[in-house]
């Protein structure tokens, strides 16, 4: 492959630009394949040179380099494929349970060359249908023919890399013991908390029974859970088990069970256990069980409900990773799907555009800031007029402070209007009421404040561009020499979270807490940054 800075004239037709560029009317995004009129529009912007890259020989172009990856590492009906894109494709669950890899399999294949690599979520992970398992990455623009082959045979040689383990529909029976002055409400929460675990399996708790802490009075429910055909029996004591001599074991024992492993290196989820009886599976439950968080257990029940053998070896090799008492309550976010194969493949995101125009002004006296004229027009109608230039699905202007005399100066305008009676309580009640009234299908929101009267329609697009959450990135900050500012990208996943935001603050607090999914996009100027909220600062900018 050639590579290298070359004249944006005839000779670059054809050649894949290596960088994204701005030209006269849209932005080219880096990968994308020069056309003559391509050319013409970057030499109006004021391009003359670029970096440009051009196959050659046996090179393999990107995209068909990564499908052709993807289908030899897929083998399983469990595993989905992603449409190819940027050299990417996304691997995804197409079934309910626990995501089977060897790890030693994917590092042969990303040991052999630099260009093709392999990224995989966790071994033994739950996953639900839909959900990104892998993704394979070719680095380059293009790989040769011999090294693209040489990943193919190792990847063939392992008769797939991935599949998905579905749960089994199994009969599960709940037992839970109790001591004298047993509270009510420990029942409660350990019946409840044993359902919802596994109803994320796809399970229900068949069977419920509650007995004494006392040998006898746990052998005679643990019969009643055998003679019901219970498959998997869950024993959540009202004393956690820490020996073999212990009441529960040897109840187990009498009835001709045994006791495979008494504890795991799995936090919480230390005093757990694994057992049988006949066919009947045992898992023991310490207290610590009754909390809804993820928990130790979870990795013995979800591997036996797919019907995997589990080891006193495969529980002793948890504690790598084990430690999960830090683990967030809400899940690790996750990339969006993307459109599978039938779909099309380019499809433009469907963006609606929220302006936040119900704000006081507070800094600017008595002058409302948004309704300072600006070369013949209020800021905000400057601000409006760049977001319906640009190829935005809907604009929505939220109004607060001085509604009809905001909404006056947007006259003709293809906008809705959504008032905010509660603006004074800060930026975050208009993000509310923006997002509440977006349009169905919305896929991501562009948040935007009314007084940004140099915004531009090429700087919002560039925005649009850049959101790619099959890459990771749903959440776009322009910036400028560094400094980050406004308009800011969410992806719709996020809406629901922002209901939760309290204050003067708007969709920036998901860039401190979502720092993987964030994508800084660097703007030639300082529009995004501009801050007009005094009247020495309105001004300055009129002059």
């Amino acid at each position: 492959m050639k590579f290298g800075i070359r004249p944006l004239d005839s000779s670059a037709e054809g050649a894949i630009l290596v960088h994204s560029l701005r030209g006269s009317e849209r932005v080219f995004r880096k990968g994308r394949v020069l056309q003559a009129e391509d050319i013409t529009q970057l030499n109006n912007a004021g391009h003359k040179e670029a970096t440009l890259a051009r196959l050659e020989g046996d090179d393999i172009p990107e995209d068909i380099a990564a499908q052709r990856m993807a289908d030899v590492v897929v083998q399983d009906e469990s595993v989905t494929l992603g449409s190819a894109g940027t050299g990417r494709v996304n691997l995804y669950a197409a079934a309910r349970g626990l995501f089977i890899l060897l790890p030693e399999h994917v590092n042969a294949v990303n040991a052999i060359n630099e260009a093709i690599t392999l990224s995989t979520i966790r071994p033994f992970e739950s996953v639900d249908p839909g959900q990104l398992l892998a993704t394979v990455k070719i680095i380059p623009f293009a790989v040769s023919e011999a090294t693209l082959a040489l990943c193919e045979d190792t990847a063939a040689s392992c008769n797939g890399l991935f599949r998905v383990a579905p749960y089994k529909k199994y009969i599960v029976g709940l037992l839970q013991t109790v001591l004298p002055k047993h509270r009510e409400v420990l029942i409660t929460k350990g019946k409840e908390a044993t359902a919802a675990r596994l109803a994320a399996m796809g399970l229900s708790l068949d069977l419920h029974r509650v007995c004494e802490h006392r040998e006898l009075s746990i052998r005679t429910s643990l019969k009643e859970l055998m003679e019901h055909g219970c498959d998997l029996a869950l024993i959540l004591g009202a004393s956690a088990v820490a020996d073999r001599r212990d009441v529960v074991p040897s109840a187990i024992t009498s009835l001709g069970g045994e006791i495979l492993q008494i504890g795991m290196p799995v936090d919480p989820g230390n005093l757990s256990f694994l057992g049988k009886i006949n066919e009947m599976q045992l898992v023991g439950l310490p207290g610590s069980a009754r909390s809804p968080r993820l928990h130790g257990s979870d990795w013995i029940i979800q591997r036996l409900v797919t019907g995997m053998a589990i080891t006193v070896e495969d529980i002793r090799n948890m504690g790598v990773g084990g430690l999960l008492k830090e683990i967030p309550s809400r899940p690790m976010p996750r990339t969006e799907a993307s459109p599978p194969r039938a779909e099309a493949t380019e499809a433009s995101p469907q963006v609606a555009a929220i302006v936040l125009a119900a704000g006081q002004s507070q800094r600017m006296g008595r002058q409302n800031k948004l309704l300072a004229e600006i070369e013949g027009m209020a800021m905000v109608a400057h601000t409006v007029d760049a977001i319906l230039a640009s190829t935005v699905e809907s604009v929505t202007v939220v109004l607060g402070h001085e509604a009809d005399r905001v909404r006056d100066s947007l006259p003709s305008r293809n906008v809705t209007f959504v008032e905010n009676p509660d603006y004074a309580e800060g930026l975050s009640a208009s993000l509310k009421r923006g997002l509440a009234s977006l349009p169905p299908g919305t896929d991501a929101a562009l948040i935007c404040l009314g007084d940004m009267p140099r915004i531009s329609a090429a700087e919002i697009e560039y925005l649009i561009a850049s959101y790619a959450p099959n890459q990771g990135h749903v959440i776009c900050v322009p910036t400028h020499n560094g400094k980050r500012g406004n308009p800011v990208l969410i992806g719709r996943r996020f809406f629901a979270e922002v209901q939760d935001i309290a204050g003067d603050v708007g969709a920036r607090t998901l860039i401190g807490s979502y720092p993987d999914l964030v994508i800084e996009v660097e703007m030639e100027n300082d529009a995004i940054l501009l801050d007009i909220d005094t009247p020495e600062a309105l001004a300055k900018f009129t002059g």
